[in-house]
């Protein structure tokens, strides 16, 4: 359910808000109106009470070049308007200022950390997480809304707490800055993982995200996402995973991610490695912002793949 702009928001309406949506509706029907820093960018990304759709090309830190983002600055620069946010490595900001420079132009979205299991290609086991950017100089780079990742269960507890701390100072640097957080629960062999398990895994991560002081949480969309986004006090986004076979099938993904309460999506791969990138935004925005089909959506911007 998309979340109420302040002008047409009523008592009985505010009701009928999910849990994930209350974080905002408080922020913006607060008597005294007076918003901070954090809640004014916070709702920009849900701009007029929309579903957000964020675009992510932080692949590289992890990936190095990859196919669809080798040029990532033109890459940036044709990401369709109807995105609300892009999703960078710290380092790659200052490459794509221009993205963000104009009105009306994307939130820029800055990953604070960096995670060993990412490496898929090296076959990392341990699940480390390093500071890669502080919150400072994130805000001096040009940053709306930094993005920390956690991640539990990597088989060593002294491993989970030292991420737990990583991830909890960030979190606290960014408060003190009035950047929004999002809290990326990311398991750290998903691949390895029975769709129970993953389910179990990231329906805790969340919460716990959220009780650690993340304002939205990015995550899987799971078997039984009800129950994650029915469970967390914050809004949540479904990420798109794996590239699927075609753009339908992702729209798809969308779809059912905002049917199960999600407040919208990061989608990566999907969005950008397609035959018309634009395109595709265009068509994920339907979905996710306005509730059409994926079906529908695809029709409309005559997706091929």
């Amino acid at each position: 359910m998309a979340i109420l702009p302040i002008e047409c928001s009523s008592n009985k309406q505010i009701e009928r808000q999910n849990r994930g949506n209350m974080h905002l509706i408080a922020l913006l029907t607060s008597k005294e109106n007076k918003l901070k820093g954090k809640d004014i960018r916070f709702a920009r990304l849900f701009s007029k009470g929309e579903n957000a759709v964020v675009v992510a090309v932080d692949h590289g830190e992890f990936d190095g070049p990859l196919p669809g983002m080798i040029d990532l600055p033109e890459v940036v620069k044709n990401i369709d308007p109807s995105v609300d946010a892009i999703l960078l490595s710290p380092g790659m900001l200052s490459h794509c200022g221009h993205a963000f420079s104009y009105k009306g132009a994307p939130m820029a979205m800055v990953r604070l950390n960096w995670s060993s299991h990412f490496c898929f290609h090296w076959n990392y086991e341990d699940g480390i997480a390093v500071p890669a950017m502080s919150a400072k100089d994130a805000v001096v780079a040009g940053a709306d809304i930094v993005l920390i990742c956690l991640t539990l269960k990597t088989g060593a507890e002294s491993q989970d707490a030292s991420n737990v701390e990583v991830f909890c100072s960030l979190v606290s640097e960014a408060k003190e800055l009035g950047l929004p957080v999002v809290g990326e629960y990311f398991p750290a062999r998903p691949d390895r993982l029975s769709p129970e398990e993953l389910h179990d895994e990231v329906f805790r991560g969340c919460r716990i995200a959220a009780e650690l002081g993340a304002d939205l949480i990015k995550t899987f969309y799971t078997q039984n996402f009800k129950e994650v986004t029915a469970g967390c006090p914050v809004p949540i986004l479904g990420l798109g995973a794996e590239k699927t076979p075609t753009q339908v099938q992702a729209l798809e993904l969308a779809e059912r991610i905002i049917q199960s309460g999600g407040r919208g999506v990061v989608f990566g791969r999907n969005a950008i490695q397609v035959p018309d990138p634009g395109a595709f935004q265009r068509a994920l925005a339907d979905v996710v912002k306005h509730g059409m089909t994926a079906a529908d959506a695809a029709r409309k911007h005559s997706l091929k793949d």
